[in-house]
């Protein structure tokens, strides 16, 4: 329902016509319209007042937008603490298995010690013997994942006829093509994958579409690069899962240029190291000092975002990307099939 208000409703007092009543045929109409009980606008000379706006977000977002680039900056913030925290608080859950592993780099054989205890010059290396297990197990295994006619094999489930074998051999002649020639990173990684699977006992393999190879990738995870909480059956099952990634500022542009991320100023990066990463650095010989590299949080997790609340007060899943030391969020996805 839609009224115009072209004139006063009273009538001026006696003496005031003239002077209050001039020019009021120019004076802009305001408009009402009312379209539902629970909200007004009022419309002065095209300017719009909703005097009852809609508190929803949802309306007129597309499904696979960057949630962040919607947000108010306070509530990005807030957003930022609270899952800085959750992550903060599965770091240390998880303090064990981190003193362990560090301890257990010790034992590698793979760096001379110069010790003067309990004698000097006393000897300071390590048996090879779990290295020389991790390799052995890594070039076993990897005969076994990688054969010289591919890695893909195929099987047909149900009955098996002509045409279902020969689009079986279609799919898997075009997989180990992909596999072998497009992807040129997989192999590489798989092979770190399985040296880093016989020391840590689990290692992760993270497949997505890179928007600057238009193309699909694999790239090994080390487990201290995935954070989980304590407790979770496992990575699938989890609450919440936290990819902890490293990029370099021009990456980071590109991505924001690209429009991934939030076009926001992260300023200089912060050097953040976890202790499995310095020991490394230890043992092989090389310094963190020169790593120029953001650290950003990719966590997977169920969350009730405000402005995107589900109706039943469910926690939906999302995809939120932080940078850690500035704690500014570059990105937030739905993380459901629309």
């Amino acid at each position: 329902m839609a009224t115009n208000m072209d004139k006063g409703l009273y009538q001026a007092p006696v003496g005031l016509e003239d002077e209050t009543m001039e020019g009021l045929d120019n004076t802009p109409a305001i408009e009402i319209e009312i379209e539902n009980p629970e909200g007004v606008t009022v419309g002065v000379d095209g300017v719009e007042i909703d005097l009852m706006p809609d508190e929803s977000l949802l309306e007129g977002v597309e499904f696979d937008a960057n949630l962040a680039e919607i947000l108010e900056d306070n509530e990005l913030s807030s957003i930022a603490e609270d899952i800085c925290g959750m992550v903060d608080a599965d770091i240390n859950s998880r303090k064990d298995w981190v003193d362990m592993y560090v301890d257990g780099l010790d034992v590698l054989g793979m760096k001379y010690e110069k010790r003067t205890e309990p004698w000097e010059n006393a000897c300071g290396v390590y048996s090879t013997l779990l290295t020389e297990a991790a390799v052995r197990f890594q070039s076993e295994t990897i005969i076994e994942t990688f054969p010289s006619s591919g890695p893909v094999k195929t099987e047909i489930v149900g009955a098996i006829d002509r045409l279902k074998e020969e689009a079986a051999d279609r799919v898997k002649d075009d997989m180990n093509y992909q596999l072998t020639e497009v992807m040129t990173e997989y192999r590489p990684e798989h092979e770190r994958m399985l040296y880093n699977l016989g020391l840590a006992g689990c290692a992760f393999k993270k497949v997505y579409y890179d928007p600057q190879k238009q193309r699909q990738v694999s790239l090994f995870i080390p487990a201290e690069d995935v954070i989980i909480p304590y407790g979770a059956a496992s990575a699938r099952d989890a609450e919440r899962v936290t990819h902890v990634m490293r990029k370099t500022k021009n990456e980071v542009r590109k991505l924001q240029v690209a429009g991934f991320y939030c076009d926001c100023d992260l300023g200089e990066p912060t050097t953040i190291h976890s202790d499995i990463e310095e020991k490394k650095a230890e043992d092989q010989g090389y310094s963190l000092t020169d790593d120029d590299r953001y650290q950003l949080l990719e966590v997977h997790l169920e969350y009730d975002l405000p402005g995107f609340e589900d109706e039943d007060g469910i926690a939906l899943p999302y995809v939120v990307t932080i940078d850690r030391a500035s704690r500014k969020v570059l990105s937030i996805y739905r993380n459901w099939d629309e």
